[in-house]
C-alpha cells in the first residue's frame, strides 16, 4: 500500500494551449500544481512526472490507424481532409496544437502509471493532468484525443479485477468510458451531469453497472449531498469495489463558462472525501473546467482532501501571488472577484432538493443497481 497520496503531473502542460480563442487555451494542470506546492501541500517525495504512453499502450484501446494519424498531425501540424474527416481531428472543437499527441500520451501515460502502481500495492494516486473522457477508440472528440480513464481501467483488468467502479462528476456525460465499458459487468460507470448538455448522452440506465443522473441547471451542493449519500455511497456498499477512479471535472462549479451548474467546490470536497477509501485503490482525475481560478482553487482543494488538509481562511502571499498570475479572457476574466485571488474555499452554495433530484437519488433502489 502506498504510505501517502502521490500526484503525478508532468511540465508538458505549462505551455501547451489548444489555441487562443478555444477554451483549453487557459493553464490549468501546471496552475493546479504550482497552487499546491505554494501551499506546502505536496512533499517532493509524493510527486512523480508522467510518462508518455507507447503507442502499443495507447494501441489498447485506441485504433492504431486513428493513432498515427494523431502523430502525423503533431508532426506536420496539420491534417489532411481525409483524417479530418475520419477521425475528427482539427474538426468539433479538437484542434491541431503543438502537441497534439505527445500532450494525451503523456495523459495517458500518468493514468496508465498510477493504475499499475495501485493494482500492485493499492493506495491513492492523483492525476490532474487525466480525465479526456469523451475520446473514442477511433476518433477525436469533446476536445478529448485519447481516452486515459479507458487506458487505466483497462489496465486494472489487465491486472486481474473484477469489480471497478468509475465515477464521473464532470458537467458533461462520461459517454467515451460508458462505451468503453457498457458490455462488461467488471465495470460499474455512474456518471453525475447536466441534462440537455453536449454530448446529449446519459439519458438513460443500462443495469447493474451503467448509472447515469442527468441533474437539470443549478443543480446545488445540497442536491450532489443528496445524490452522494442517496445513491453513490450505498452503490460503492453494496458493490465492494476493488478499485475506484474518479474523473473530476471542475466544470459543475457555477463560474464555469461551458455549463450551467451551481455547485461549490465544497461540494468537491465532500464527494472525494466520501468516496476516497471506498475502496483499496483510488485513483483521481482531472477532466473538464474552463475558469482557470475556479478549476485551480478546486483541484488543489480535492489534492488536499486526499491528504487531510484543510484550506486556510486566507492564502499566504505565495499561493495568492499563483492566483493573481493568471490572465483569462472572457467575460469573467475581466473584473475577476477578489476572493478568487485570496481564498481556497468556495462560499457553500445550498439550496433546495428539487423533485427531479429525488427520483434520481431513489433510483439504484428501483433498478436494483448492483445484486
Amino acid at each position: 500500500m502506498l504510505e501517502r497520496p502521490v500526484l503525478i503531473g508532468s511540465e508538458i502542460y505549462r505551455a501547451s494551449t489548444y489555441g487562443p480563442k478555444h477554451p483549453l487555451a487557459i493553464p490549468r494542470v501546471s496552475t493546479t500544481i504550482d497552487l499546491i506546492r505554494a501551499l506546502g501541500w505536496l512533499d517532493p517525495a509524493q510527486y512523480l512526472d508522467s510518462p508518455m504512453a507507447s503507442v502499443a499502450e495507447l494501441c489498447r484501446f485506441h485504433d492504431p490507424d486513428y493513432i498515427a494519424a494523431l502523430q502525423r498531425a503533431e508532426e506536420t501540424q496539420s491534417v489532411t481532409p481525409e483524417d479530418r474527416e475520419r477521425y475528427r481531428i482539427g474538426a468539433d472543437g479538437n484542434p491541431v496544437y503543438r502537441e497534439v499527441f505527445r500532450r494525451p500520451a503523456t495523459s495517458a501515460g500518468g493514468v496508465l502509471l498510477a493504475a499499475r502502481m495501485t493494482a500492485r500495492s493499492g493506495g491513492i494516486v492523483h492525476v490532474p493532468g487525466g480525465g479526456t473522457h469523451h475520446g473514442q477508440r477511433a476518433k477525436a472528440s469533446g476536445f478529448c484525443y485519447v481516452n486515459d480513464a479507458v487506458l487505466g481501467l483497462t489496465a486494472w483488468l489487465d491486472a486481474g479485477l473484477t469489480r471497478i467502479l468509475y465515477l464521473d462528476i464532470d458537467a458533461h456525460h462520461g459517454d467515451g468510458v460508458e462505451m468503453a465499458f457498457a458490455d462488461d459487468a467488471r465495470v460499474t460507470t455512474l456518471s453525475i451531469h447536466e441534462a440537455a448538455r453536449w454530448p446529449f448522452t446519459g439519458t438513460v440506465h443500462a443495469p447493474p453497472h451503467v448509472l447515469n443522473f442527468a441533474v437539470p441547471s443549478g443543480f446545488n451542493d445540497t442536491e450532489m449531498r443528496a445524490l452522494l449519500h442517496g445513491a453513490v455511497l450505498p452503490l460503492i456498499a453494496r458493490l465492494r469495489p476493488e478499485a475506484i477512479m474518479l474523473q473530476c471535472g471542475a466544470d459543475a462549479l457555477e463560474e464555469d463558462p461551458l455549463a450551467r451548474l451551481a455547485l461549490s467546490n465544497n461540494a468537491h470536497v465532500e464527494f472525494v472525501t466520501a468516496v476516497k477509501d471506498g475502496a483499496p485503490r483510488f485513483i483521481m482525475l482531472g477532466g473538464g473546467g474552463y475558469n482557470p481560478w475556479t478549476v485551480a482553487r478546486c483541484w488543489a482543494r480535492n489534492w488536499g482532501a486526499l491528504n487531510g488538509f484543510t484550506a486556510p481562511d486566507r492564502l499566504e502571499p505565495a499561493a495568492e501571488a499563483v492566483l493573481r498570475g493568471l490572465t483569462f479572457h472572457r467575460a469573467a476574466g475581466r473584473n475577476p472577484p477578489e476572493h478568487w485571488f485570496t481564498t481556497l474555499a468556495d462560499a457553500p452554495r445550498e439550496g433546495p432538493i428539487r423533485p427531479a433530484i429525488s427520483t434520481l437519488a431513489a433510483l439504484p433502489e428501483i433498478l436494483g443497481a448492483v445484486a
